[in-house]
C-alpha cells in the first residue's frame, strides 16, 4: 500500500494512489476531482485558500477512508487527498476514489468520502474575489447532526457547487 499524506501543499495527482491492478476483485473505479471554479454566489473568484488543522485533519481523513470501507462490503479501497495553500481557478482541491466490485458501492463509497471529509475535516476555504474582497465559506465541519438552521445552509452551498464525474474505464467540480 502507497503511503501519503491526506492533506497537501503541493498539486494532487492520481498518482498517489495504490493502481486498480493491486484489486483484482474490483470491477468499478470511481474517481471524483474537486476543482476551483471561477464564481460563488454570483461573484467572481480569483483564487482560494485552503487551511487546515492538519494533525487534526489527516487522522480524521484516515478514519473517514475506514468508516467507508467498512460500510461497503464490497468496497476494497477507498482514499482522499485535500489541498491546502493557495489555488488559482481550475486547480485540483481535492480528489476521492474508490475502488468496489461493483460500480454502485464505488459511486456511493466516493461520494460519502467526498461529503464526509467536506463537512467534518478541520479544512476551511477562503475566497479571493475579483473585487478584491475575501470571505470564509460556510460549511466546514458540520456534522449531519447540526442544527436545522447549518442544514439550510448546507442545502444553500450544495446548490451552489458544480459537479462532473468520470467514472470507471476513465478513470472534477468545484469543492466548497
Amino acid at each position: 500500500m502507497r503511503e501519503f499524506a491526506r492533506v497537501q501543499d503541493q498539486a494532487l495527482s492520481l498518482d498517489s494512489f495504490d493502481p486498480i491492478q493491486d484489486f483484482p476483485e474490483c470491477g468499478g473505479v470511481d474517481v471524483f476531482i474537486g476543482t476551483v471554479r471561477n464564481h460563488h454566489e454570483g461573484k467572481a473568484v480569483k483564487a482560494l485558500k485552503y487551511t487546515s488543522y492538519t494533525p487534526v485533519a489527516e487522522k480524521m481523513i484516515r478514519e473517514i477512508e475506514q468508516d467507508v470501507k467498512a460500510k461497503y462490503s464490497e468496497v476494497s479501497y477507498v482514499r482522499v487527498i485535500h489541498r491546502i495553500g493557495y489555488l488559482d481557478v481550475s486547480e485540483t482541491a481535492i480528489i476521492a476514489i474508490a475502488y468496489a466490485a461493483h460500480r454502485r458501492e464505488a459511486f456511493q463509497a466516493c461520494e460519502e468520502a467526498v461529503e464526509r471529509v467536506k463537512h467534518e475535516v478541520p479544512i476551511w476555504k477562503e475566497e479571493f474575489f475579483m473585487d478584491g474582497t475575501s470571505q470564509y465559506v460556510e460549511g466546514c465541519c458540520i456534522r449531519k447532526d447540526a442544527t436545522e438552521q447549518t442544514s439550510s445552509s448546507l442545502a444553500k452551498e450544495e446548490k451552489s457547487a458544480k459537479h462532473a464525474h468520470h467514472h470507471h474505464e476513465h478513470c472534477a467540480h468545484t469543492h466548497d
